[in-house]
């Protein structure tokens, strides 16, 4: 339900499609059996046996009674409206029992049957017909092939699993119904408790968006964790994954990281596993944490909940003990952390309390003799230390300490702002009471340090890439500078003359009309045409092979340097001709280009594109050159970027640091280099002819950034606009971006918002009156309210595939300065055919016909979606807002005596 916050009025509560399976009233048993052992027994006797209070009804056509209760030959028999079904009969029966489903007006299903897509074709053809069957039915589907769903909260307990879990607040969502039970088990050995525990299966329909929406919505979850073998549809996943990250913790164990593992998940859920690497950049881009060990999953999950997040990752580490002190070091290290410098003041004010021969540096040795009062002034000083981001308390059983007495002195640091606190009371029975202090305090204890490090490791990393979520990018004025009909007309030249592959000529001029600076180059097709050329651009220069068939130049010969004059290019082009007769044939060489040689200060640098199977375009930077292959130092990103996203790719990198400028270099030009890759990234999603992309290298010094060489392969001429790939984040909607006047002439734009635009939605609510802020919200903003960074982070940076939000700009010819006039926002609900609305003007721009072509704007954007109908709450008393939704074709009644609902048939043409 969107909150006033996201910027809808506060609507009704609605009855979401996933509640049948976590809140059914009723529940049906298809496949109730009385055999010892089996699937149906068990499923019914769990539902039957636990406090979930529902009506429970088997459903067997050869049984009369199944464990004492009557049973039913088919869901339709059942006297009563059943909000679930749990099927579990053969997988060639499953259709047809959802569409008796679907007949009897019961709305939501899980399948347990196995022997659908991960038999092979003939269970893929079965579970498309599934599908096919639910859709036609009006019936939601968890699984095929599932283990079930339990909600602890409400003891239901819809699986096969021996036991129930735990109530409490961390929902568990795995496609391994196997890693369930060994969850299950190891959550009840560990008390750890769960508001809902979900084997997905093999997501014929319900899948990881779906879930994620709901558990995100449930006040009772706190955080969430997921077991994914595949990513299924991977929009719908980063889409909602980015909307609940920002108010709950996600965390996610992603199997199949070495190619061995990948194929053995394809195996096993029936579906393709992406490299590994994508994965990651999916998560990071999403503000997801990815954890290695199933134990991380919910140290995490209690880590996160107890403790604040740290700013970097910088670690304080106090210790009696040096070796496990050491320990830990390696381990941070390791892991990408760092130790945090201490202050000199911090030095200083340690001195004073320690014995002289302290480890005077980090990690702090408080020497095995500490007592609790020695700890306790060693850990106030450490946490004062403006270097550190985080502190990690090691304790060792020694005969001079007491680590019940060291716990009972230092819990009162469970709380620091800021900074994460973490325990690591090694040992066993002796050390027993002290962590039980520790934990009930609030701090995360660790049995060994090198676990509370991976931890730490863990939150800073999870810290950063929410901050990306957060963190408002400048405006990189990119349209300026694009071209899209000069690129258009480059990649149908070559699809009309039959080729997929550009020349370099022609890949740099795709390139220079998304400005990307290339270098250019004269195409010579003759050794005299190669020395005229050479003269106009003066010497030194570079000759390459011009082909339409050969790809990498080097590899053939084709690429002569530091040519410094006409004999040299004459010998140079019949050297690249030769070379090439003789590795491949007289068609693959067309002549060559001539380019001026680039001096050598600088950086070459990898920047490409390549489709991945589940997540579309790929971005990849890194370095480059000719030992790209050997260093293999990249990063990985999902299109389309913002200046933040590019920069978070380029600090990725080991090559980053040389970037800021080493030994006397100068940095190069960030903010260049960072607009060029969103440009770069606007190319890749926008030309969907584009297969491939390889600029290598992208030449980059504190001067310039210039391609010096680029090959681009587009798609097969057969491929068609549905096969496409998609990309998995929905790019900026450049289609609804419209020149418009209002009525006194001024002149202004109604475009998509952009996170780039949060100054002037700050500017636009600092100047609301606090009338206009009640008739939109229904009630007061408080100012700093208004024009909070968190808040407007959810106005500005949206998801355009679950939300819109137009703005009407103008900007004054004068003073050139940008203004929004007025904001109208739609957010599809639940069951994406309906929208709710809202709009908002600015207190001098009203009146002026700008929320009237806001909301016309957004119908039209609603109809080009796909939304049947949209919906919005009013106040009775905004005479204003009521005749613009009249005006509009909206209907109008009273949902009590203060507010009204506004109502329009988008298919009616309203």
């Amino acid at each position: 339900m969107p909150t006033p916050e996201a910027g809808i009025s506060p609507a009704r509560l609605r009855r979401d499609f996933l509640d049948p399976f976590f809140h059914p009233r009723s529940v049906a048993v298809i496949g109730a059996s009385e055999t010892e052992g089996s699937v149906g027994r068990t499923l019914f006797s769990n539902l039957t046996s636990t406090r979930f209070g529902g009506a429970v009804f088997p459903v067997n056509p050869r049984r009369a009674s199944i464990l004492g209760t009557q049973s039913y030959p088919s869901i339709a028999a059942i006297p009563e409206k059943v909000d679930l079904a749990v099927i579990a009969t053969p997988a060639p029966t499953v259709a047809a029992i959802v569409r008796e489903c679907g007949e009897a007006g019961t709305p939501a299903a899980i399948v347990i049957s196995a022997g659908f897509k991960e038999t092979g074709a003939a269970g893929a053809a079965l579970e498309r017909q599934l599908f096919e069957e639910a859709r036609r039915a009006g019936v939601r589907i968890i699984g095929p092939n599932c283990l079930g769903l339990m909600n602890p909260l409400t003891g239901l307990n819809a699986t096969f699993a021996n036991t129930i879990a735990r109530p409490g607040n961390v929902a568990f969502v795995s496609q391994s119904g196997a890693l369930c039970t060994a969850v299950l088990d190891w959550s009840l050995r560990e008390n750890v408790g769960f508001s809902a525990f979900v084997s997905i299966g093999s997501m014929a329909d319900v899948g990881w968006g779906d879930l994620i929406d709901y558990l995100g919505r449930d006040f009772r979850t706190d955080s969430i964790v997921l077991y994914m073998e595949s990513i299924g549809d991977a929009r719908s996943f980063l889409s909602a994954a980015r909307e609940v990250a920002l108010s709950k913790p996600i965390i996610v164990i992603k199997a199949g990281r070495s190619d061995a593992a990948a194929q053995a998940a394809a195996s096993h859920t029936g579906a393709l596993a992406g490299a590994d690497a994508v994965f990651d950049a999916a998560f990071r881009r999403v503000g997801l944490l990815r954890v290695n060990h199933i134990s991380d999953i919910f140290y995490m999950t209690d880590v996160l909940a107890k403790q604040p997040r740290p700013k970097g990752p910088r670690l304080m580490i106090v210790s009696n003990a040096g070796g496990p002190a050491v320990l830990a070091t390696d381990a941070l290290l390791a892991q990408g952390g760092e130790l945090a410098p201490l202050d000199p003041q911090t030095k200083s004010r340690l001195d004073a309390v320690l014995p002289p021969h302290w480890s005077h540096g980090n990690p702090i040795d408080v020497i095995g003799d500490a007592d609790a009062q020695r700890y306790s002034s060693a850990l106030e000083i450490a946490a004062a230390d403006p270097n550190a981001d985080g502190i990690l308390i090691i304790m060792t059983p020694q005969g001079m300490t007491d680590p019940t007495r060291v716990a009972e002195a230092v819990k009162r640091f469970a709380n620091i702002p800021e900074k994460p606190v973490l325990a690591s009371w090694m040992g066993g029975a002796s050390v027993a009471a002290g962590r039980d202090i520790l934990t009930h305090a609030g701090l995360p204890v660790f049995a060994f340090p090198d676990s509370a490090v991976r931890a730490f490791t863990y939150m800073w990393r999870y810290s950063y890439n929410l901050r990306a979520l957060y963190e408002t990018p400048s405006l990189a004025d990119s349209d300026a500078l694009i071209d899209r009909d000069a690129a258009a007309r480059v990649i149908a030249a070559a699809r009309q003359s039959g080729r997929t592959l550009l020349t370099e000529s022609e890949s740099k001029r795709l390139l220079a009309a998304y400005g990307v600076p290339a270098l250019p180059a004269e195409i010579a097709e003759s050794e005299d045409q190669a020395v005229a050329a050479a003269e106009r651009i003066g010497y030194p220069v570079v000759l390459k092979l011009h082909s339409e068939t050969i790809t990498h130049k080097t590899d053939v010969g084709g690429v002569k340097l530091h040519i410094t004059g006409p004999e040299a290019v004459r010998r140079a082009w019949r050297d690249i001709r030769a070379a090439v007769l003789a590795a491949a044939a007289e068609r693959d060489f067309l002549g060559v280009s001539v380019q001026p040689m680039v001096s050598s200060q600088g950086y070459e640098i990898l920047l490409g594109s390549s489709i991945d199977p589940q997540f579309g375009p790929v971005i990849v930077f890194g370095t480059g050159g000719q030992l790209v292959e050997v260093f293999k130092d990249r990063a990985l990103a999902l299109p389309p970027l913002n200046t933040t996203l590019a920069r978070r790719l380029i600090e990725q990198t080991r090559i980053a640091q040389a970037l800021h400028g080493v030994r006397g270099r100068k940095p190069v030009d960030f903010a260049a280099l960072e607009a060029a890759l969103v440009r770069f990234s606007q190319l890749v999603v926008e030309q969907k002819w584009i297969r491939e992309i390889d600029i290598n290298p992208l030449h980059v010094s504190p001067q310039r950034i210039i391609a010096l060489d680029a090959r681009i392969i587009l798609h097969d001429p057969s491929t068609t606009e549905r096969d496409w790939p998609r990309p998995a984040i929905r790019p900026y909607p450049a289609q609804y971006v419209r020149q418009w006047k209002l009525r006194d002439g001024t002149a202004a734009v109604i475009r998509p918002i952009r996170p780039e635009d949060e100054p002037l939605v700050a500017r636009f609510h600092q100047n609301l009156s606090e009338r206009s802020v009640y008739f939109r919200y229904f009630h007061q903003l408080r100012y700093e309210q208004r024009i909070s960074h968190e808040r407007l982070t959810r106005v500005c940076f949206i998801d355009y595939d679950r939300q819109m939000a137009l703005v009407a700009e103008s900007q004054n010819p004068e003073t050139r300065e940008r203004e929004i006039l007025g904001i109208a926002r739609l957010i599809k609900l639940q069951n994406e055919r309906e929208a709710e609305f809202a709009v908002l003007v600015a207190d001098r721009w009203q009146g002026r016909g700008v929320g009237g072509e806001l909301l016309r704007r957004a119908v039209e954007f609603a109809r080009d979606e796909g939304i049947e109908r949209i919906v919005g709450y009013v106040l009775a008393e905004n005479t204003a807002m009521r005749k613009l939704c009249q005006r509009a074709g909206f209907t109008l009644r009273y949902e009590d005596a203060a507010t009204l609902r506004a109502e329009l048939d988008v298919r009616a043409g309203g």
